[in-house]
């Protein structure tokens, strides 16, 4: 059953850049863990593109991100002294616990040109673990299990979900999957967890006689659940269980509205470190205070 609808909102992240903002939502904050949906693109970036376009480094606190690309090339460094290039298929694993800085580069369109496509998602931590120490993966190949069936095609890529598991260390159970779909393909949405959505990124698809386009989010019950392509469309598919209330602030999570400006007093104080390969600039905080209103599963 179709709980609820989300539109993608549209939202420029600076220089023309834009992306599609689906979580959290004013009546649905969170889809399981999953408390930040963001679709980039497709946008064509010509050679020579200005420096604006590029993610600043920046903070988070209480989260995982989870970058995903259908197209292009971003270059991530992080406090930790990490660079890895994410591409097509592939998957950077970003644990932010106590606190961690990053940039998001996009060095390639820059040189050669290039389309970015992809998602850009958060996955809040379990209370227990939202001060764990900060940690970074990149997974692809194996690490993302792959199968094709009756005009099907998926990849795993987080957690567990069509009896495969992922590479990525998860902190709470979740599933998190692309699906391409050839046209009147039939897929169904993975039972076993009481929250569950999936997200139209391209095409068409069919659900309880509705039809539904890109930039759609469809937050469905705990029932069995199919979703049937009626042109070629790519679907992502994600859901979990509950972490419990969350507030959000800027690029920050937490279940403590005091630690939330805490984080922002360590920002901007220039308590919490920059990439080494990347610290030069920053993205300063917002002049707007922590929201009061808390992120629910």
């Amino acid at each position: 059953m179709i709980e609820m609808v989300i539109d993608q909102r549209r939202r420029d992240l600076g220089g023309g850049f834009e992306v599609g903002r689906v979580l959290p939502y004013a009546r649905r904050r969170m889809v399981g863990p999953f408390i930040f949906f963001d679709h980039m693109g497709p946008v064509d970036i010509a050679a020579g593109a200005d420096r604006n376009l590029d993610v600043r480094p920046h903070p988070h606190i209480g989260l995982s991100t989870v970058s995903y690309l259908f197209s292009g090339e971003i270059m991530h460094r992080d406090s930790l002294g990490y660079a890895q290039a994410i591409r097509p298929a592939e998957v950077n694993w970003m644990v932010a616990g106590r606190g961690i800085t990053h940039s998001e580069r996009l060095e390639r369109a820059r040189a050669v040109g290039d389309r970015i496509h992809g998602i850009q998602a958060w996955v809040a931590l379990p209370t227990e673990l939202e001060e764990t120490a900060p940690a970074f993966s990149h997974h692809a190949g194996d690490d993302l299990p792959q199968w094709q069936e009756a005009g099907v095609k998926g990849h795993l890529i987080a957690g567990s979900a069509y009896g495969l598991v992922a590479g990525a260390a998860t902190h709470s159970p979740l599933f998190y999957a692309h699906l391409d779909m050839a046209a009147g393909a039939t897929a169904e949405i993975p039972s076993g967890h009481s929250e569950r959505a999936l997200y139209v990124a391209a095409g068409e698809v069919e659900m309880e006689g509705r039809t539904f386009g890109a930039g759609k989010m469809l937050v469905v019950g705990t029932g069995a659940s199919r979703v049937r392509a009626t042109v070629p469309a790519t679907v992502m598919v994600l859901g979990g269980e509950p972490v419990g209330e969350r507030f959000i602030f800027w690029n920050f999570v937490s279940s403590s509205k005091d630690r939330l400006e805490q984080a922002a007093s360590d920002w901007r104080a220039g308590r919490m470190k920059l990439p080494d390969a990347d610290d030069r600039e920053f993205i300063p905080l917002p002049d707007a205070p922590a929201p009061s209103a808390p992120a629910m599963s």
